[in-house]
């Protein structure tokens, strides 16, 4: 099983350079590799599309927080749908999709679950708003190959990421 994590504050150029890097790395594994994703915007619907596109069954993991499995502002339930509709199964995972700590905790369990992990990430440590650091190491540590993703001339939102590497 194969999933992705990375950076959410890419240029609008630069998601464009990832689908395209995401592509090639799908288009060498296996048809049968199945994909995994955690519902949201951004990274994980870029991956879902091209996993699904790339014929690769998608799971996707969703949000549950008491009788309400889903949470975010409109581009998030936007792309929690269309995952949703491109899923071959869903899993339900108890976390609060507003909560920091929650996610990380989310994301670790998606990484422990595969033998490959796509990151999207340029070599930056993990921040307060940003844990792709962490998602690397914590992938590594288990001895589940990564494979890092930061194509020539890809960047970062400038004030977004400069507010994520603040440290207070």
């Amino acid at each position: 099983m194969i999933t992705a994590v990375g950076h959410a504050d890419l240029t609008p150029a630069t998601w464009e350079l990832v689908r395209t890097e995401l592509r090639a790395h799908l288009r060498g594994l296996p048809p049968d590799t199945p994909a995994l994703v955690r519902a949201g915007a951004g990274l994980p619907l870029a991956f879902g599309r091209v996993a699904h596109e790339l014929g690769h069954r998608l799971t996707v993991l969703l949000p549950e927080q008491g009788d309400a499995p889903l949470g975010g502002d409109e581009d998030e339930l936007r792309a929690h749908g269309e995952l949703l509709a491109l899923a071959a199964q869903i899993r339900m995972l108890p976390f609060d999709p507003l909560d920091r700590d929650a996610c990380v905790s989310a994301d670790e369990r998606l990484v422990a679950g595969c033998s490959r992990v796509l990151a999207v990430w340029d070599g930056s440590p993990s921040s307060g708003q940003d844990a792709t650091a962490h998602m690397v190491a914590y992938a590594r540590a288990r001895g589940i190959a990564v494979d890092v993703l930061w194509p020539a001339g890809a960047a970062r939102e400038r004030a977004r990421h400069a507010a994520s590497v603040r440290v207070s």
